[in-house]
């Protein structure tokens, strides 16, 4: 499992590089071109297992097509399979500008107790930014006690 996302220039779609690059992600789907310029490492459903599971006090209750994340009992992630899709957490504020910036990898889930919970399809976001994100709703869930022990160390 890679630690992060990696972002390789195209001109480097066949050689050495590329075949060191592929060996390196070989569980992974292909890498897919942005703005004809770079390519990006998509997360896949392993990816945010681990991520998740980085972080202290979390639960995981398995359902027939989805599985529920909690912290102290209290959900702040449900992953879909079938889809490829997460639901996570996050502000309002964060909801609205995530959706907004990119509609093609983020959805509206609903708003709940000032919370605005939101889908990521996995193949458009890099790890990095998918730990920064699982991070931010754990951190919205998680108790006193908890955050304290994590502080602000994302997962990797």
């Amino acid at each position: 499992m890679l630690a992060s996302a990696y972002v390789v220039p195209n001109v480097h779609a066949s050689g050495p590089i590329y075949a060191f690059f592929a060996t390196a992600c070989s569980a992974r789907p292909p890498p897919r071109t942005v703005h004809g310029m770079m390519t990006l490492v998509p997360c896949e459903i392993p990816d945010f297992l681990d991520l998740v599971s980085q972080l202290p006090g979390v639960g995981r209750s398995d359902r027939d097509k989805w599985l529920r994340f909690d912290v102290d009992r209290r959900a702040f992630g449900y992953l879909w399979p079938a889809t490829r899709t997460v639901g996570l957490k996050q502000t309002i504020v964060e909801q609205l500008a995530l959706v907004a910036e990119r509609p093609d990898v983020f959805e509206v889930q609903f708003t709940s107790g000032g919370f605005g919970w939101v889908v990521v399809h996995l193949a458009g976001v890099e790890r990095d930014e998918l730990a920064e994100l699982t991070f931010e709703a754990w951190r919205l869930t998680a108790p006193d006690a908890l955050l304290e022990e994590r502080a602000d160390e994302l997962p990797s």
